[in-house]
């Protein structure tokens, strides 16, 4: 509250400056706050893309394994799955996006020739051919969507972060400072009117007083001229 704090010249600088650096704090953030949100609209139209380009490979892939099923039958599709030997391979660096650290996912050994999928061109058809191609595609897909779904989470936690900072400056921190400023400005103000007046009494007692000492020295003159005239009078 305003009335805690004492009204000194010095707290009110003081005062002035957290006013300036919150300010300038305030302007930071909201641009900070600008670009995130510019950032993450980007971000968002492409999980968009993603998104539709994820289900599409999803529905090709589901058509395509049912396609080999139904030509091939189950225990042809599943011994092709299971003469797959390497793995696909997921490692994670990290990008930095206006200050937000969001992961960067990159894939290897995903997309595989007819002769690394280890079920053999002769013991295949062209069904599990097709298959395989779709379900390699979706898993980049899959991958890709990991990426960029992370990416607009942390995007999006950082700017409703920035945004509460925004709001306690604007809001909070601002207008309490501003209050304090301008209670110590008027404590001072009335501080400064006590001081003139006091110094107008204590000025106006002074004349009054040099006045009075002025009557008196008259007096005492005019006596003494008299006492004078008097001796003179009796000479």
């Amino acid at each position: 509250m305003a009335e805690d704090v004492k009204p000194t010249r010095k707290n009110l600088m003081e005062i002035e400056d957290r006013i300036d650096l919150s300010e300038r704090g305030h302007d930071t953030l909201e641009q900070k706050r600008d670009g995130l949100i510019m950032e993450f609209m980007d971000i968002l139209d492409q999980a968009q893309d993603v998104r539709d380009q994820l289900e599409a490979d999803y529905e090709t892939a589901q058509t395509k394994i049912n396609k080999a099923r139904a030509m091939e039958g189950d225990v042809a599709v599943r011994g092709a799955a299971a003469a797959l030997k390497e793995h696909p391979e997921i490692t994670t660096q990290s990008k930095n996006i206006m200050g937000v650290v969001v992961p960067q996912i990159e894939s290897s050994k995903v997309k595989k020739n007819l002769d690394e999928r280890g079920y053999g061109v002769l013991g295949s058809s062209a069904r599990i051919d097709e298959a395989a191609d779709a379900y390699e595609e979706l898993i980049e897909s899959i991958i890709l969507a990991a990426e960029v779904e992370t990416a607009m989470k942390k995007m999006l936690e950082e700017i409703e972060t920035t945004k509460r900072r925004v709001n306690a400056l604007e809001f909070k921190l601002l207008p309490e400072l501003n209050e304090n400023k301008e209670y110590i400005e008027q404590k001072l103000e009335e501080q400064e009117r006590e001081e003139i007046f006091r110094l107008k009494k204590i000025k106006a007692k002074k004349e009054e007083e040099e006045k009075a000492e002025e009557r008196e020295a008259a007096a005492e003159a005019e006596a003494a001229a008299l006492e004078a005239g008097v001796a003179e009078s009796d000479d």
